[in-house]
């Protein structure tokens, strides 16, 4: 049975990250021609699409794409306390448990992000790192508003640091609620 809520699990959470990245990728103007960016797109429309058909944006909000991170979170939610046995719950809670794990899930992706782009840096300049500037528009949007409060060290940038204690300590906390 662990194997089973394992498979289930892992494919639902790819499911609702696909989603979430699709619409995070989205508020920072990633480039679509990226082809990882593209490739979240390609395996997201199936749900998007029609729900732009029925659900319009708001101003420069996707909200076909909002509501699909929302049906993917709580789908898995729902998945997860079934695989533990846990019948029907208040709405409350449910939406709490499925809001928990949106939120674990969206620090994780800034965690793994913030990780990517401090290896890229690594990179030499002029060296093709595909994917590298579609990690730079996820993260320098928050490593920015760190470096208006903390700013750099004489060449020394402390702001991706400071981000992963942060997005740590909510991970904690998260994590204790």
């Amino acid at each position: 049975m662990n194997a089973i809520r394992f498979v289930v699990d892992t494919l639902l959470e790819l499911l609702a990250l696909a989603f979430l990245l699709r619409l995070m990728f989205q508020w920072v103007r990633a480039d679509f021609r990226d082809p990882y960016a593209d490739a979240i797109v390609r395996v997201t429309n199936w749900l998007v699409l029609p729900l732009r058909r029925a659900v319009p944006p708001i101003r420069r909000i996707d909200t076909a794409t909002v509501v699909a991170v929302v049906i993917a979170a709580a789908a898995r939610t729902e998945v997860r306390l079934a695989l533990d046995g846990i019948g029907r719950i208040d709405p409350a809670t449910f939406l709490g448990l499925a809001a928990t794990s949106l939120a674990v899930m969206v620090l994780r992706v800034y965690l793994f992000a913030l990780l990517l782009y401090w290896f890229g840096s690594l990179v030499p300049a002029g060296a093709h790192a595909p994917g590298l500037g579609l990690v730079a528009r996820v993260c320098e949007p928050l490593l920015g508003r760190i470096r208006r409060v903390i700013p750099p060290i004489g060449r020394v940038d402390f702001s991706m640091l400071w981000a992963s204690i942060a997005i740590l300590a909510a991970l904690l906390l998260l994590h204790g609620a």
